[in-house]
């Protein structure tokens, strides 16, 4: 008996130890020898990149070239004459693309990224509908971006334009102006009190109002008369949105999406409260019967794409998501630049005002076909969508061995388009390239950029952002209420300081003074 003890232990202690080598060697594989087999296929085919440092790759040099607040681009109360946010925001990047090229490789932990700024390769890039190329695998559990039904193969992206695209379509949105123009007209009243309230003139910071008008729209359309409580709900988002631009690029760092730090545990906790929420709105509305909006639509859809009431939860949750992000905070942060541009040359203010009130012709709020023919303020859209993208870069993981151009892409790399760069290469837009020219946009996007599809707010091709046609009736519709209801400029207050938060934002808000027409 004794003997078959000691051999069951000696068993034991070989199993242990034998699955104790596989771990080590498995995390061997995945942290040493997978990245450098990586680079070294990149770096044949002459790709060359900075020096990385194992687990954290060029973690520690980015984050720490973005850690600095960026100020003294302007005096107080002033925009800069030179717009060049990848300049002063990406310096590293700029810096490596000047020593390395249009085409370099860096690496966010043991992730290999190739970040590619050639015109055709970004255009095979952001025009390919292989489910090959995909979301990157290390977003997969960020609780901002969803989890759960995030797969290897696209089939999210795939999944989520067949359940949120039918009721984003431009017909779609055009049954929402009411809406719109409802929200839209209780910020104005707001901004009237305000300045009713300050004898004339007020000096109002506009980050929060412009995210409450968006915020409103948005919690009406997904939640009917449920509105109050998404507001609640997107105001939660907003909170875990903060929390994970804290984390910088350290999402690169192996296993760090798994560790209970005080980020990551406040972070889960919020996730798991989002989620209840939504949840919880979905059972109340089902049970009572409400009128149809976008989220029992998102839910319909859910459910005939998958019967397990599992994967329809991750999905509506993961859908609201994406939807606060793409009509909520987005639409808010653009207006906010786009009014800070407006402030800064009021020339163009007065051109824009000139435009609304001739297409308006006496009515106090234009209707979507009035929208249609406004020009000019289409163009300061664009212009400040140029300067100052939402999103700074378009991510991609290669699931297979694939070709773009010249360059063989291994399975497992990840591909970065930047871009905040190429929206001011003065290589593609001009000699004027960082200047506020919305004239550039007078013969529409292919007349101002060549090739056209190097303008890229939204994305491009058939990935293309969901809420591009509701973010910009919403911004043409706000922006000609402001923009016929009030005068303003910059305030004193104003410090202009672009700073990347998952979006580009202005890290001390807009000031502006306003006052009634």
């Amino acid at each position: 008996m004794v003997a078959e003890l000691e051999l069951i232990k000696m068993l034991a202690s070989s199993i242990a130890a034998v699955g104790l080598i596989g771990v080590v060697v498995s995390l061997y594989n995945a942290l040493v020898v997978k990245p450098r087999r990586l680079r070294s296929l990149l770096t044949k085919q002459g790709i060359r990149g900075p020096p990385s440092t194992l687990l954290l790759g060029n973690i520690m040099e980015i984050n720490k070239s973005q850690a600095r607040t960026i100020t003294g681009l302007a005096p107080a109360g002033e925009a800069p004459a030179n717009h060049n946010c990848s300049g002063v925001l990406n310096s590293l990047f700029e810096q490596w693309r000047r020593q390395y090229g249009d085409v370099y490789v860096f690496a966010l932990g043991n992730t290999q990224v190739l970040c590619v700024n050639q015109p055709e390769i970004v255009r095979e890039i952001t025009t390919c509908t292989s489910l090959d190329l995909g979301k990157p695998l290390f977003q997969d559990l960020d609780p901002l971006l969803g989890q759960g039904i995030l797969t290897s193969n696209g089939t999210f992206w795939a999944q989520q334009r067949k359940i949120l695209a039918p009721e984003l379509y431009m017909d779609k949105v055009k049954g929402m102006m009411n809406l719109i123009t409802e929200c839209a007209i209780i910020m104005v009243n707001s901004w009237n009190s305000i300045i009713e309230t300050e004898g004339g003139t007020a000096d109002i910071k506009i980050d929060n109002h412009m995210r409450s008008f968006s915020g409103d729209v948005i919690s009406r359309a997904c939640f009917g008369s449920n509105f109050s409580k998404g507001e609640e709900i997107f105001h939660k988002i907003r909170s875990l949105q903060k929390l994970m631009s804290k984390k910088g690029f350290s999402f690169g760092i192996p296993g760090s999406s798994y560790l209970p730090t005080k980020i990551n545990r406040e972070a889960w906790a919020l996730e798991k409260e989002v989620a209840y929420l939504i949840l919880k709105v979905v059972k109340e509305k089902q049970e009572a019967r409400y009128k149809k909006d976008l989220l029992q639509m998102v839910l319909e859809r859910a459910k005939n794409g998958d019967p397990h009431q599992e994967a329809t939860d991750r999905i509506v949750v993961d859908n609201c998501k994406n939807v606060y992000l793409a009509g909520y905070e987005t639409t808010a942060v653009t207006a906010t630049w786009c009014l800070m541009l407006l402030a800064a040359n009021q020339n163009w203010q007065d051109r824009v005002r000139a435009e609304v009130l001739q297409v308006c012709k006496g009515r106090s709020t234009p209707d979507y076909d009035m929208l249609n023919k406004m020009k000019q303020l289409t163009m300061v859209i664009h212009e400040s969508l140029r300067l100052y993208p939402p999103a700074t870069t378009i991510s991609r993981e290669v699931f297979k061995d694939m070709k773009f151009g010249d360059i063989t892409v291994p399975k497992g790399v990840t591909i970065w388009a930047t871009v905040m760069a190429l929206h001011t290469d003065p290589k593609i837009w001009g000699p004027d390239s960082y200047k506020f020219n919305p004239d550039r946009f007078a013969n529409g996007i292919a007349g101002a950029c060549k090739p056209p599809y190097l303008y890229m707010p939204f994305g491009v091709g058939p990935r293309v952002c969901l809420g591009q046609n509701l973010a910009m009736i919403e911004l043409k519709l706000l922006l000609a209420l402001i923009v016929s209801n009030f005068s303003f400029s910059l305030s004193p207050k104003y410090i202009h300081a672009p700073a990347i938060r998952l979006l580009l934002e202005p890290e001390h808000g807009v000031d502006l003074l306003v006052r009634k027409l």
